[in-house]
């Protein structure tokens, strides 16, 4: 019997990257919305689920597990992790704001693998950062960490309670004992491998486990490392497997399907209006399977015509993949005139599952069917269009042509190497024909593929190449970047020219604003009802705020988002008047207003300005809180977007430094606080080198002393990076600026050590940018 829809779950606000089924009660899913969610089965007949929002992230969610329930853990534990590095266990009956059970840190990087082993008495995690983790249950400490990876590690799997198998971007295969001793270790693909599942014990074909990779095959093993078959089918890059009780195998990827596998052949293929489907979970109970997707849908299918969605919720999911694009790029060679006519669907049956046939339609369009063996018939998965529209300008590279061609310098003093594109292609797919077709290290698949998203933000499919990203996109990687395979691998300096000097400035305007918003009246509420309605928002100013939320959110932070009419007044009052736990929303506010002139000249009744306003706002409380100071100085880098806020972020340029430098002689290694003041620094050192008249020898020597201490001290990659920029910048400021740098400030010294720590590619390319600059004896 075939799967069908059971429910379509609507509520993420972006790609669906987690998902599990832990009982026929129950999904969860995990989002790079930041969001996990608890969908809870109201009804079965048709499906009905409601949703609450487990936890929410400082940033995207990749990858949830759940621990069942124990004498220890009566609901079970839901488990998740993603970019900020931190692996979350929580009850899930507790609220976001709640106290999580436990909070686990040693990651260095994103953690975008965990799994549970089946008796319940460790996490297994695997990250970016080349190593897998294990963390006991109860101890919530890690016990064991499992090196040797030259990759990330896509795939982590507790085969049994002594057993760990990771799957990772180097294309090995490596299998562990619990104590950490490698087992053994062998080439699971000629591609990163993706994913791993568990099968059933006494599964026909003799095998243990299953995995997937970027060649879009599947490999069943033996736990001795012997393969006992393939799996061929999928078009494209697979990310996730999973197995039901009776044996069969699920899988979903880049070719936008749902597979599902008995023996060695694919008996169903269920395609989705989506881009990507990143993730499939079976429940143990039933058999049901759910699926994460790129289009922000969680969708539950089912064998249970009691469980199946109602006719209209059907229809819809129809009707969504027959009016879904498909890129002819993804299609291959595509000959319209020798396609055949609709009446091919009606006198031919396919010859396998999931076959795909083009037919050209009667108004010249395109429409792509796959065949359903189980239906016994063509199912209608969409229209094919062109990849670029009719006026897009293209480049010919080697007889093809391309949306861009990037010029590529990967080694000083070595001819660029030429990278290809087209929009309508997975970036990911592209950086790995860049790789495999110059023969470079596997380990710059994730650092390419990010540096082609990075380079055409914001295009889109017949956009010419001269218009390479968006306005305001910011190119150090911050949150507002589109990530691959939910991925935001920094973008090496191996895939960029030369980084020196910084000529552009960065802004922090990546906000939620839905979350923002509730929270902001969750707390005006909070004051009416403890009495406190002298401070709390009017019906006015509340009206006031949606209109702003409404504005943010569709139009995003602008020069002229002070266009709603009280809306500056707003986000000050819930800053300075409101109590200062409950001045956070509100300070968020205030840096996505802090791009427009208006905010940077507008006086308070005192005589103060916004930048003494912030200042005064957070360090009101001893010691200040650690996100107040940091949403503050993501104000004062989003001063720079407009002519005024940068005077007068250096008129006040003492009131800044004196806020940051006191966090600089704190020990705090929060990231987010010390990206925005890196950032902060690279916007002063760009403004000083264009504005030579108004450059100040003793504020750039300030902030160079900054950065040596933050050098010194930071160990995040990132922050590592946007500190050397900023160093480099000020370096370009002449001879002086480097003399002293060198000799007073021992800023060579730093980087050294710095390296030490943060030693990717692009930090040591930047650095030798710099170290060439420091030693020379003329000014720029």
């Amino acid at each position: 019997m075939e799967y069908k829809l059971s429910a379509s779950l609507s509520g993420h606000e972006d790609d669906v990257r987690g998902v599990t089924f832990p009982t026929s009660k129950a999904v969860i899913s995990a989002s790079r919305d930041g969001t996990v969610r608890l969908w809870k089965l109201l009804s079965d007949n048709p499906p009905v689920y409601d949703a609450t929002i487990s936890s929410h992230a400082t940033a995207f969610v990749n990858t949830v597990a759940y621990l069942p329930p124990s004498s220890q853990f009566s609901e079970g534990l839901i488990i998740s992790g993603g970019k900020d590095t931190v692996i979350e266990v929580r009850e899930p009956s507790k609220k976001p704001e709640d106290n999580a059970e436990a909070l686990l840190l040693g990651h260095s990087h994103n953690v975008c693998s965990l799994d549970v082993d089946p008796a319940g008495k460790f996490i297994v995690s695997g990250s970016w950062d080349a190593e897998a983790r294990i963390w006991p249950i109860g101890k919530w400490e890690c016990d064991t960490v499992l090196r040797g990876h030259e990759g990330s590690v896509w795939a982590v799997l507790a085969i049994d309670s002594e057993t760990i198998i990771t799957g990772c971007a180097d294309t090995k295969i490596r299998i562990f004992h619990i104590s950490g001793k490698l087992l053994r270790s062998f080439t699971g693909s000629s591609d990163p491998v993706r994913a791993l599942c568990k099968l059933p014990n006494g599964h026909p074909s003799g095998a243990d486990f299953a995995s997937a990779s970027n060649d879009g095959i599947i490999r069943l093993w033996t736990i001795g490392g012997k393969q006992i078959g393939e799996l061929h089918g999928h078009e494209a890059f697979i990310y996730s497997l999973a197995s039901t009780p009776s044996g069969e195998i699920v899988s979903s990827g880049e070719d936008r399907t749902l597979r599902v596998w008995k023996g060695n052949e694919c008996i169903q293929t269920i395609t989705h209006p989506a881009i990507s489907v990143w993730t499939v979970a079976v429940c143990p109970e039933n058999g049901d399977i759910v699926s994460g997707a790129s289009d922000r849908i969680v969708r539950v299918f089912t064998r249970d015509a009691e469980r199946a969605a109602d006719a209209e919720t059907t229809k819809q999911f129809e009707d969504d993949v027959k009016g879904s694009s498909i890129p002819q790029q993804q299609m291959g060679e595509v000959n319209k005139e020798k396609l055949p006519g609709p009446e091919f669907l009606t006198q031919k049956s396919g010859t396998k599952e999931g076959q795909v046939q083009m037919i050209r339609e009667l108004d010249g369009s395109v429409t792509a069917h796959t065949w359903s063996a189980g239906a016994n018939q063509w199912m209608n998965v969409g229209t094919v269009v062109d990849s670029v529209g009719s006026s897009g300008k293209k480049t010919v590279h080697q007889g093809k042509e391309y949306d861009y061609v990037f010029q590529v310098n990967m080694e000083d003093g070595k001819p660029d190497l030429q990278l290809p594109y087209n929009l309508s292609e997975n970036p990911y797919e592209a950086a790995t024909k860049f790789i495999e077709n110059n023969k470079l290290p596997i380990s710059y698949l994730d650092q390419v593929a990010n540096f082609i998203t990075t380079n055409t933000q914001g295009a889109t499919v017949g956009q010419t190449s001269e218009a390479p990203s968006a306005p305001g996109s910011d190119p150090w990687g911050s949150d507002n970047r589109y990530r691959p395979g939910g991925d935001t691998a920094q973008t090496p300096a191996a895939a960029r020219p030369k980084s020196l000097p910084q000529k552009d400035y960065i802004d922090i305007l990546v906000a939620r604003i839905p979350p923002m918003h509730k929270k902001i009246q969750e707390l005006n509420r909070s004051l009416i009802d403890n009495g406190r309605k002298d401070i709390s928002l009017n019906p006015t100013e509340l009206t006031i705020l949606s209109n702003l939320a409404k504005h943010l959110e569709t139009a995003g932070s602008t020069k002229t988002s002070q266009t709603i009419s009280g809306g500056l007044e707003l986000a000050i009052k819930i800053s300075s008047v409101w109590p200062y736990t409950d001045r956070l929303p509100g300070l968020d506010l205030l840096r996505l207003l802090a791009v427009a002139p208006m905010t940077a000249s507008y006086t308070l009744s005192d005589g103060a300005n916004i930048v003494r306003l912030l200042s005064s706002s957070v360090t009101e409380q001893q010691p200040p809180a650690e996100n107040h100071i940091m949403m503050c100085v993501r104000a004062f880098v989003n001063l720079f977007a407009s002519p005024e806020g940068r005077a007068l972020a250096t008129s006040e340029f003492d009131t800044i430094q004196s806020l940051v430098s006191s966090q600089l002689s704190t020990s705090s290694t929060n990231r987010n606080l010390f990206i925005a003041i890196t950032t902060l620094y690279i916007n002063y050192a760009v403004y000083f080198n264009s504005n030579p008249a108004v450059a100040s020898f003793e504020y750039a020597l300030t902030i160079i002393d900054s950065l040596s201490k933050i050098l010194l001290s930071q160990t995040d990659s990132e922050v590592v990076f946007r500190a050397l920029v900023a160093t480099g910048t000020l370096a370009f400021l002449g001879s002086e600026v480097r003399e002293a740098a060198k000799d007073i400030y021992a800023v060579e010294k730093s980087i050294t050590k710095a390296l030490v720590k943060a030693g990717e590619p692009r930090n040591k390319n930047v650095a030798a940018e710099i170290t060439d600059l420091l030693n020379r004896a003329t000014t720029q």
